[in-house]
């Protein structure tokens, strides 16, 4: 196991933390922002996340150094279910289980790594911002979250896409199976970092941003589970996942916001649909994907009765 280096410094200056911090840590501003966001900051004993918290010249300041990110990224022989591919981008259904580009520990096995064993990605090779090296990619599911992901293959079209993810010009819809059955509503509801545990979210968290879902109930199963759709107007992590929680309701084998399940390995929540337009022919896309077989086994074996999902 890796031993996690930790240094402090006594901050004297008046300014934003991230420009502050930046310069205590030797780090890009771009980086230092990375680093708080992920909750390796403390300021006077307090992990703070905000870049734009303002020190008074006489905090200390505390970090844990991240252990260094992969600077090559490895083509692998991964099978995909290519969704849609042309000469600027590639769809595909990540499976559950495969983190979409390397992190600290885990350098192979992932929709990147797959990826460069088919086609050429824009950017390959350089750092974004610090988060480490993450050809193509413009969104993101989480590991355990199945479904359709869309990517860049060249520098214009990932420059484009990823503009009309953070103008949230693209409509994205994930199904999910739920234990209890949630209302047909709107969730308005600021997501941030857990106070307590650094791994999780919660609403009214440190730092919360906005956040609105869209849910509408599909079907119910005789013994109170329900089969939802969703719509994220917002891309905060884990937003579905934290937003059925605060409605008692949470996802069936989500372990961080729920419970596991005897009937499925994970959550239950699969990215069915997205739509954008092209960012080259400016032709609008709506990719789907197939709801995944063990989503669908835990349906029914929960007494439900899958039907075909529409807009």
């Amino acid at each position: 196991m890796d031993v996690l280096e930790v240094q402090q410094i006594r901050n004297t200056e008046i300014g934003r933390l991230d420009v502050l911090f930046s310069k205590a840590a030797g780090i890009s501003r771009a980086l230092a922002r990375v680093w708080l966001e992920s909750g390796v900051v403390q300021v006077n004993g307090v992990v703070v996340q905000k870049a734009s918290t303002a020190l008074k010249g006489s905090e200390l300041l505390e970090w844990v150094v991240p252990p260094p990110l992969p600077t090559e990224i490895l083509p692998e022989d991964i099978p995909l279910t290519i969704l849609y591919e042309d000469d600027d981008l590639i769809a595909v259904d990540k499976p559950a289980g495969m983190l979409t580009h390397p992190a600290a520990h885990v350098h192979s096995g992932t929709l990147v790594n797959a990826l460069l064993g088919r086609v050429p990605l824009a950017l390959e090779g350089e750092d974004f911002g610090g988060e480490g090296y993450r050809p193509g990619i413009v969104h993101r599911l989480d590991q355990d979250t199945s479904g359709v992901i869309i990517v860049a293959k060249t520098r214009e079209a990932h420059s484009k896409l990823a503009k009309a993810f953070a103008d949230r010009r693209t409509k994205k819809q994930y199904l999910a199976i739920t234990v209890g059955v949630p209302p047909s509503t709107t969730v308005d509801a600021s997501i941030g970092r857990h106070p307590t545990v650094k791994t999780r979210m919660s609403v009214a968290g440190t730092n919360a941003r906005e956040a609105q879902t869209d849910f509408l109930v599909l079907s119910e199963s005789p013994n109170r589970h329900a089969l939802v759709k969703a719509r994220i107007h917002t891309g905060r992590t884990h937003q579905i996942r934290v937003h059925l929680q605060h409605l008692q309701t949470p996802i069936l084998g989500d372990d961080v916001y729920g419970k596991p399940s005897s009937l499925i390995d994970r959550q239950a929540l699969h990215a069915w649909q997205l739509e954008v337009q092209h960012p080259i022919t400016f032709e609008p896309l709506r990719i789907r994907c197939a709801p995944p077989a063990d989503m669908v086994q835990a349906w029914l074996e929960l007494g439900g009765v899958w039907q075909e999902v529409s807009d």
